[in-house]
């Protein structure tokens, strides 16, 4: 589990179980606040569209 343990500055300090994880605030929604626990979801079609640009890049580049 994901925990927003406080801020600090532009940095979010999140509790990961035993360890904590410095994260820039901007990647969190706005009204994000302290106590909220965090998911994280896998986005699949910018997954697939991101591989598909280094595949044609690696193609390239070996051509």
């Amino acid at each position: 589990m994901l925990i927003i343990d406080r801020f600090e500055g532009k940095l979010a300090i999140i509790e990961a179980g035993e360890i904590m994880i410095e994260l820039p605030r901007k990647y969190l929604p706005d009204f994000a606040r302290e106590g909220d626990v965090l998911k994280i979801e896998i986005d699949e079609e910018r997954t697939k569209k991101r591989k598909e640009k280094i595949k044609k890049m690696a193609d390239n580049l070996f051509e």
